[in-house]
């Protein structure tokens, strides 16, 4: 829903009524992973997408339909259904939408979330997507008190709990059921918890050729990109105008700042090939528990590294953790080809994929 925030606050604005749409949950292959939304305006406009084309006709239709009557509701849409095929669904899989027209409290908290994902600050939505009191909200900000409420004190708790730690762990979008009081094993109610988090980031050491091509594709994947190095004349703004930060220091200095705030969603790319500042930079990103550690090198130059890594006291269950050679083996020669192969296997450790063979030699989900 991030991407609708400026729209439905000025459809507000214009005083326009209007429905959200937003996939809650999904059961085999679908076009759009939960957290996927789309608004429609009581005179046809729409904005967003919830299946990337199979089903935005029926559901611009119940929209117009939930402005009218004001209900709440899951609508389902799969491969079985008779209506599939109607609608263009025919990836095999099952997508569950819930509708709703925003009351004020809930258009309360899209400005309240556009604020705070502008200033980077996390923050989820809860809202109920099935039993009593569909449609209510409660907004939930880390060291703040909870805004709204999903009709219960105890399930208040128990929600901004778990949207709390979901904050803090993957950030991924989610349906949990709970009691009606927020018991545990019940599933009296739904909940969809839809957290907004700062952009995973990206440190690149390294103001080298490369490095510019990998700010543009890091960019486009939704990296906040930092480039790093201690040479004045080759880290400036001039040379990559994308990068969101261009610093001049040394790795292990900018790393004791920023590294105990790195996640798992985060990556640190080592283009250089100096020992005196590959290293460091090295060292540095391990210590910081951040999800990936890509290094630039040919295998000559990372057996080498290696060695240098040792006598710096890396052990091998660290050594493990490195991406290096760095990238997917796709043939990749000239920077921007390399940018590809280093955000593909960047990717790929993300979700959890080995890269072995292309898809279409595969078999099997396509989205696990």
């Amino acid at each position: 829903m991030r991407d609708l925030l400026r729209d439905v606050r000025r459809w507000r604005r214009q005083g326009r009524a209007m429905a959200l749409a937003r996939v809650v949950d999904l059961e085999g292959s679908g076009p759009r992973d939960p957290g996927a939304a789309m608004a429609v305006a009581a005179d046809g406009e729409v904005v967003g997408s919830v299946s990337g084309g199979c089903v935005e006709g029926a559901v611009v239709e119940a929209g117009l339909a939930v402005i009218e009557t004001g209900a709440a509701g899951l609508h389902t849409f799969g491969y079985s259904d008779d209506e599939a095929f109607s609608v263009g669904l025919t990836c095999g899989g099952t997508i569950h939408l819930f509708l709703q027209r925003p009351d004020d409290e809930l258009l309360d908290h899209v400005a309240t979330i556009e604020a705070a994902v502008a200033a980077g600050r996390p923050v989820a939505l809860a809202t109920v997507v099935d039993g009593p009191g569909a449609g209510r909200s409660l907004l939930v900000e880390p060291g703040q008190p909870p805004a709204g409420s999903l009709g219960d004190p105890d399930l208040d708790r128990v929600v901004a709990r778990d949207a709390e730690g979901e904050l803090a762990a993957s950030g991924t979008p989610a349906t949990r059921r709970y009691g009606a009081r927020g018991e545990a094993m019940l599933d009296d109610i739904a909940v969809f918890v839809e957290p907004f988090v700062p952009a995973p980031r990206m440190l690149i050491f390294g103001a080298v050729d490369f490095t510019a091509a990998l700010v543009r594709v890091a960019k486009v994947l939704g990296y906040h990109v930092t480039v790093c190095d201690a040479r004045p004349v080759f880290a400036t703004k001039a040379r990559f105008p994308l990068a969101d930060e261009v610093i001049v220091d040394w790795p292990n200095r900018v790393l004791e700042k920023v590294g105990p705030d790195l996640t798992g969603r985060d990556a640190v790319c080592v283009l250089t090939h100096d020992a005196k500042f590959d290293v460091p930079a090295v060292v540095g990103a391990l210590a910081t528990p951040v999800g990936y550690i890509g290094v630039m090198g040919s295998r000559r130059t990372h057996a080498a590294r290696v060695e240098r890594l040792r006598d710096a006291g890396v052990d091998d269950a660290s050594l493990a953790r490195l991406h290096s050679p760095i990238g997917l083996d796709l043939g990749a020669r000239t920077p921007e080809e390399t940018a590809i192969a280093i955000c593909a296997e960047l990717l790929a450790s993300r979700t959890g994929r080995t890269i072995t063979r292309p898809l279409r030699e595969t078999e099997g989900p396509i989205h696990s």
